[in-house]
């Protein structure tokens, strides 16, 4: 029988619980705008480009202005963050993000689409690093993984969010409507969440390791036994002190031997979980199916269906990732994904149904959402001792998003001269230099705290 002592601990384990769960979601909208924004352009851009009549260069210039901007704010955010908080930049990015938004759909020259795109990649830049390093901030150990992973999942919400929208918005009208104004309206609906998100934030706590840095003892003492209780509070809190007594926030301590391999290792996975090719697919999935043999709005109904395939990876990654660990994911989703890609060349050079195809881009966006597209995230955030996290994840994070705009900006072009097949054969190389990159230098980081890895690498 349960004494009321233990039922009260239950009850209050699962508030707790409840309330870091809250927490986290909250700061994964940030990622949800990422999504929106991937994936909205890949039915606009056909539109844009009739309505503006540029050529595949200038598409994918338009399509990447954004991560031009991102880059910038995946910079600033590191260190801003470390000196304000790492809510107040958050919220300030949602802000960004949301004006940025509003001025692109009203604009009529493609200059001004550009330089608004470009501003709005500076609050999505940063939020990319900072909802997922709030997250591990905030998180037990214990459900780290799954609760970062909500990062990706929000990516995924955000995706299939924007194709919803993109197949709402081509059922509206004519054609013409769509090239005239319907690309607009796909645009605009990303400024509802993007204002959501920012009072959102006004209702969750700044990090408690961020607290602690910044001296605000008793502040992160009442923030961890919220989410801990008060005796893992206690422990967690001394362990935070150790951690950065003797460590600054300058380049040269993200440097030091050990930090600077853990450094190298982030920004390795970074440009990885690019080159594998998923933002080609995300930024120009009509276009992909259009080649492969689905015409007209068949192409924008299998775009939505494909959608699917990222939730039921990453409700996987998130079911999985604190039970078999990072590493083993990582493996299996980039063999996979190798095997996907190989597939999809040699249907396509062998004239095969649309369907074969398809299914095995499903496969493909199934493998990259178990493993590389929410654990690369993960690690990003668990890698780095506390007071260099801003900064290092800023310098991993800006890898990943020039990576990103190698991608999206030579997509267009590849596609145009060596087709959809060799496009995807080189991305499939990529897999296999991801899973032995894995297999050789990535360390597993199930169950241990923040301050447990950093000694790993030290």
């Amino acid at each position: 029988m349960r004494t009321q002592s233990g039922m009260a601990a239950n009850t209050a384990s699962q508030k707790s619980r409840a309330f870091v769960i809250l927490i986290s979601c909250v700061a994964a909208i940030g990622a949800l705008l990422y999504g929106y924004d991937t994936a909205f352009m890949s039915g606009a851009i056909g539109f844009m480009q009739s309505h503006f009549g540029f050529g595949a260069a200038m598409e994918g210039f338009v399509v990447s202005s954004i991560l031009i901007g991102g880059a910038m704010g995946v910079l600033f955010s590191g260190s801003l963050s470390d000196k304000i908080g790492r809510r107040k930049v958050l919220a300030i990015s949602g802000i960004i993000f949301g004006v940025a938004t509003i001025i692109c759909a009203t604009a009529n020259s493609l200059s001004a689409i550009i330089a608004s795109r470009m501003f709005g990649g500076l609050g999505i830049g940063a939020a990319s690093v900072l909802s997922v390093a709030y997250i591990s901030e905030v998180a037990p150990p214990s459900i780290r993984g799954r609760l970062a992973t909500l990062y990706q999942f929000a990516v995924a919400v955000g995706i299939v969010g924007a194709y919803f929208v993109n197949l709402a918005v081509v059922s509206l009208g004519t054609h013409k409507w769509e090239v005239s104004t319907g690309w607009r309206y796909m645009l605009i609906a990303g400024a509802i969440p993007a204002f959501l998100y920012f009072v959102f934030l006004l209702f969750v706590p700044e990090s408690p390791r961020w607290l602690q840095m910044s001296g605000r003892e008793t502040e992160a003492f009442q923030v961890l036994e919220k989410i801990n209780g008060t005796e893992i509070a206690h422990q967690e809190l001394n362990d935070i002190k150790k951690s950065t007594e003797q460590q600054t926030h300058s380049l040269t301590e993200v440097l030091k031997p050990g930090i600077r391999r853990a450094l190298a290792v982030g920004i390795v996975l970074a440009v990885l979980q690019q080159f594998v090719g998923i933002n080609a697919i995300i930024y120009y999935a009509p276009q992909v199916f259009q080649a492969a043999g689905a015409h007209g709005h068949t192409a924008f109904e299998v775009t939505v269906l494909i959608g699917v395939a990222g939730f039921l990876g990453i409700l996987c990654s998130m079911w999985l990732i604190d039970k078999v660990g990072r590493k083993p994911l990582l493996l299996f989703g980039a063999a996979v994904m190798a095997l996907a890609l190989i597939g999809v060349g040699i249907a396509f050079n062998a004239h095969a149904s649309v369907y074969l195809t398809i299914g095995l881009i499903f496969v493909f966006l199934f493998g990259f959402n178990i493993s590389v597209g929410p654990i690369v995230w993960v690690l990003l955030s668990e890698i780095f001792p506390n007071l260099t996290r801003g900064l290092a994840m800023s310098i991993a994070t800006f890898f990943m998003w020039v990576a990103n705009w190698v991608v999206s900006q030579s997509f267009p072009v590849l596609l145009n001269q060596i087709g959809l097949a060799g496009c995807f054969w080189i991305y499939a190389v990529f897999c296999v230099v991801t899973f032995v990159f894995v297999l050789r230098s990535v360390i597993e980081t199930k169950n241990k705290s923040l301050e447990e890895i950093e000694k790993l690498w030290i």
